[in-house]
C-alpha cells in the first residue's frame, strides 16, 4: 500500500480528485491510503498565521517553518525500518516530473506532499524536511495543490491492481520512452476516414511493427528530444533516416508538423 499525506492550506481541493475515479479505486482496493493534513492547525498563534514577511525585506510572504514542522512531526509512521518516505514539496524551482520519476514514486512505502504557497517557504523547510523537490511546468501557479493532484494522479495508476488492464501503464506514452503510437476503435471506417488496413489483418507481428514504426516516428515529428534517451535498431535507424530524406512512404498516420 502507498500511503500519502498531504499538507495543505485547502484540503477540500482534493476532495473530487481522491473521491472519483482512479483513485477512488485504489483507495478502495487498498491500494492507498490517503490522509489530508491542513497544516494552519499547527499555528500557535492566535490568528493561526502561517505565513511572515522574509528577513531582509523583499516582495510577498514565506510559509513559516514552525507549522511545517509539528505538522509533519504529527505524522503516523511505520515502525518497520525498511518503509520507503519520500517528501515532495511542489515547487517552480524543484526537478521536472517525468514518468520515470512517478514510477520511482510508486515503488515508495510513503509519500508526503507540501503544497506551497505565497513566494515560497522557509529555507529550512527545503533543509531539513524535503528529500524531493519537483515541478510540474515552467510556469506558475497560485499554490501546490493542483500540481500535487496531477503527481498523484500519475503516481497512483502506476500501482498494482488500479489500472483495469495490466498493461495500459507500460504501453503509455513517456513508459516505453517514446509517445504512444495512433490508436482507433470501432467503426473502421467514419467519415470517409478508414482505420489503416494492418490493423485489421489479425497478424499480430505486423501490428506490433506497425505500432512501434509509428509511435518513433510521432516521437520524432512532436518530440525529437527525447530519441536521445532511445537505443534505436538498425532497422529503425534506416526508418528514421528515410524520414529525415522526406520519404513518409511506410507510414500510414502522417502527422501535422504544428503540433
Amino acid at each position: 500500500m502507498l500511503d500519502v499525506t498531504v499538507l495543505t492550506l485547502f484540503p477540500n481541493m482534493f476532495e473530487g480528485v481522491f473521491g472519483e475515479s482512479i483513485f477512488k479505486r485504489a483507495v478502495e482496493n487498498g491500494a492507498a491510503r490517503v490522509n489530508l493534513v491542513n497544516f494552519r492547525e499547527f499555528a500557535t498563534d492566535r490568528h493561526k498565521t502561517v505565513d511572515d514577511a522574509p528577513f531582509g525585506g523583499g516582495a510577498g510572504m514565506l510559509l513559516k517553518a514552525p507549522p511545517l514542522f509539528d505538522a509533519m512531526a504529527a505524522i503516523p509512521r511505520e515502525t518497520d525500518p525498511l518503509s520507503r518516505e519520500r517528501v515532495v514539496l511542489l515547487t517552480p524551482q524543484g526537478r521536472r516530473f517525468t514518468q520515470q520519476v512517478a514510477e520511482d514514486f510508486s515503488r515508495q512505502s510513503r509519500l508526503v506532499f507540501i503544497c506551497g504557497h505565497y513566494e515560497g517557504v522557509d529555507e529550512r523547510v527545503r533543509q531539513e524536511l524535503v528529500t524531493d523537490e519537483i515541478s510540474i511546468g515552467d510556469f506558475v501557479l497560485t499554490g501546490g495543490e493542483i500540481a500535487a493532484m496531477a503527481v498523484l494522479d500519475a503516481v497512483v495508476r502506476l500501482l498494482p491492481g488500479v489500472l483495469g488492464n495490466e498493461q495500459s501503464a507500460p504501453d503509455d506514452s513517456f513508459s516505453s520512452g517514446l509517445l504512444e503510437y495512433p490508436q482507433y476503435t470501432r467503426p473502421a471506417e467514419y467519415r470517409g476516414l478508414s482505420v489503416p488496413p494492418v490493423l485489421l489483418s489479425g497478424n499480430h507481428a505486423l501490428i506490433e511493427e506497425w505500432r512501434r514504426k509509428h509511435a518513433l516516428y510521432r516521437t520524432w515529428v512532436r518530440r525529437p528530444d527525447m530519441l536521445e534517451h532511445v537505443a534505436l535498431s538498425v532497422r529503425e535507424q534506416v526508418w528514421v533516416a528515410a524520414w529525415e530524406q522526406g520519404d513518409f512512404s511506410g507510414i500510414d498516420v502522417v502527422e501535422r508538423r504544428d503540433i
